[in-house]
């Protein structure tokens, strides 16, 4: 009987919870933006296909452009999550729900849902807005398995962001503080994963340039001191495939090279925020 009353509770909270998402200007602006981002971003890269294959007779695809949404998505999560978890704050919403006789641990998972599935509505948004590139780019080259794997990865990279910025949320009852702290830790871990993906782009042998008597040549290729390799390079691909960010640009690019790693990363990213934030906000002076 307890459990089927947990039920109905944690039904009670998502479907107030999506109620207020609903009519939440934040979240109908993210939806607007991505959908307008992934028309201009596939739009110009039909620009940028037409002129390689006219100049170079480069032909590029549409998995090319596809997934860019990856790389981006965490910011709008970011956004979505700390506007409307810090208006339940400020309207002394989560109070009040705690005086219907709902759980701290229930709010907290509603509240988790409720982020997950908005984030993934604007994920689909894109999906749906960048198939404007299909007449000229054609549809995706990569088999149906490897493309249900591409978006199963950024399910639960979503899942992660969801879990990062939840637990700021839930923690944090000023909400300029949880915006600015959201945006701050994405960019972060985005930075971290675009340095961590330059190392590894750096070449084993490099050429330098060389003014000879016949003018400008490459010189022999020699051991570039930039170059990550050993230990130091599996570490890095480890945290590649660790980082939600990391796992965005991996899949922007097109190298998932461990694509059952990245998923375990993800879900030990979720559990892990999520236990350690209930428990947190299980102690929490809400006054």
């Amino acid at each position: 009987m307890s459990v089927w009353w947990e039920v109905v509770n944690m039904r009670k909270l998502i479907s107030a919870n999506f109620f207020r998402l609903f009519r939440d200007k934040t979240f109908w602006f993210c939806v607007g933006a991505m959908f307008i981002y992934a028309v201009a971003y596939m739009l110009n890269g039909v620009r940028q296909a037409t002129a390689s294959l006219a100049v170079y007779h480069y032909t590029f695809t549409l998995d090319d452009y596809y997934f860019h949404f990856a790389v981006v998505i965490g910011i709008f999560c970011a956004l979505i999550c700390s506007m409307f978890l810090g208006t339940e704050y400020s309207d002394g919403t989560i109070r009040n729900k705690l005086v219907v006789g709902h759980t701290r641990a229930d709010i907290y998972l509603a509240s988790l849902t409720v982020t997950f599935l908005a984030t993934l509505l604007v994920m689909a948004v894109w999906l749906i807005g960048a198939l404007v590139g299909v007449p000229a780019l054609g549809v995706w080259q990569m088999d149906i398995p490897h493309l249900l794997e591409c978006l199963v990865i950024a399910v639960l990279a979503v899942a992660v962001f969801s879990s990062i910025f939840t637990f700021i949320s839930m923690l944090s009852a000023n909400k300029a503080v949880t915006v600015a702290v959201s945006i701050f830790v994405f960019l972060g871990l985005l930075i971290l994963a675009s340095m961590i993906y330059n190392g590894l782009q750096q070449p084993e042998l490099a050429s330098s340039v060389e003014m000879t008597q016949n003018g400008m040549q490459m010189s022999e290729p020699q051991p570039n001191p930039e170059y990550i390799g050993g230990a130091k390079r599996t570490i890095y691909e480890f945290m590649m495939d660790f980082l939600p960010t990391g796992q965005g640009i991996l899949m922007w690019q097109l190298e998932i090279a461990h694509p059952l790693r990245m998923m375990l990363s993800s879900v030990l990213l979720v559990v892990v925020p999520t236990l350690g934030g209930i428990a947190v906000f299980k102690r929490k002076n809400l006054k």
